[in-house]
């Protein structure tokens, strides 16, 4: 069966560091796009960064643009999330997700993916 479990997340201080890591299994990885969302307690779930099949184009949130990356790992069936210049604003659960987005615009939305992870919980301490 599909899975994706996230892991990589914890507490940092601002302006610190992490790198989430995504671990697909299930399906064949090269043929999904790939997301990352937030969701922070009582606030909807908000597109962070996604990428393509290939891993050729990305699509980044303006909140987190210039500080965030997003790559993929075909070989490993491992996506990634590497954050930095860490925000107390940036605390949220991360979750991981794989679709088969027909149009660019389908990776920026929650409904344009199949199968979603867990979560991990990232902490942004001011």
């Amino acid at each position: 069966q599909v899975q994706l479990v996230e892991s990589g997340g914890g507490l940092v201080q601002a302006g610190g560091s992490l790198r989430l890591s995504c671990a697909a299994s299930g399906f064949t990885f090269s043929r999904y796009g790939m997301g990352w969302f937030r969701q922070a307690p009582g606030k909807e779930r908000e597109f962070v960064a996604a990428i393509g099949r290939s891993g050729g184009t990305t699509y980044i949130a303006d909140s987190v643009k210039g500080r965030f990356t997003i790559s993929r790992d075909s070989a490993k069936y491992t996506m990634y999330l590497q954050m930095n210049s860490l925000k107390p604003e940036d605390t949220a659960v991360y979750l991981c997700a794989a679709g088969r987005p027909s149009y660019s615009v389908d990776y920026y939305r929650v409904g344009g993916y199949d199968y979603w992870g867990q979560g991990t919980q990232v902490t942004v301490s001011s």
